[in-house]
């Protein structure tokens, strides 16, 4: 049987495995840098999200309009 010592110790030491996983997955996705639109036109050619996860959906919808690259200051 665990005394009360050992409890809290085992549960502080599973919070601590489970922040250091959490950590490690955030700080592990693997996306560098600012995040940005991109505004080039190359850019104008590129399927967005919805189009690369539903081909035949986005294929039959109509366009959404272009979008206008904001003036830089």
């Amino acid at each position: 049987m665990l005394n009360v010592p050992e409890i809290l110790v085992s549960t502080a030491a599973r919070r601590l495995v489970l922040a250091a996983v959490v950590v490690g997955t955030l700080a592990g996705c693997g996306q560098r840098g600012p995040l940005f639109l991109p505004t080039e036109p190359a850019a104008a050619q590129r399927a967005t999200l919805p189009q690369t996860l539903s081909p035949a959906r986005a294929a039959s919808a109509p366009p959404s309009g272009t979008a206008t690259p904001a003036p830089r200051q």
